[in-house]
């Protein structure tokens, strides 16, 4: 997640501790998704899909963070 973004969500997880909390509610809910698909947690078909939906939307969140930051913090060009 984010890989060509990651010295910004480096510097966030650092400094931004709303940014910590939804990149840990999204790994564990990624982890859940994972789990249920392999069938190790049985999980309906809408309760997985509601699953997903939630994952997406702390990815939304945190992608938006993630370009307030880069437009806040401009790299310096050389």
């Amino acid at each position: 997640m984010f890989e060509f973004e990651q010295d910004i969500v480096n510097v966030l997880l650092t400094e931004d501790g709303n940014f910590r909390r939804l990149y840990d509610k999204h790994h564990a809910l990624k982890e859940r998704v994972s789990h249920a698909n392999a069938g190790e947690e049985p999980l309906d078909d809408l309760s997985l899909e509601t699953l997903k939906k939630q994952k997406l939307m702390l990815k939304d969140q945190m992608a938006m963070m993630i370009e307030q930051y880069r437009r806040t913090h401009p790299r310096v060009s050389h």
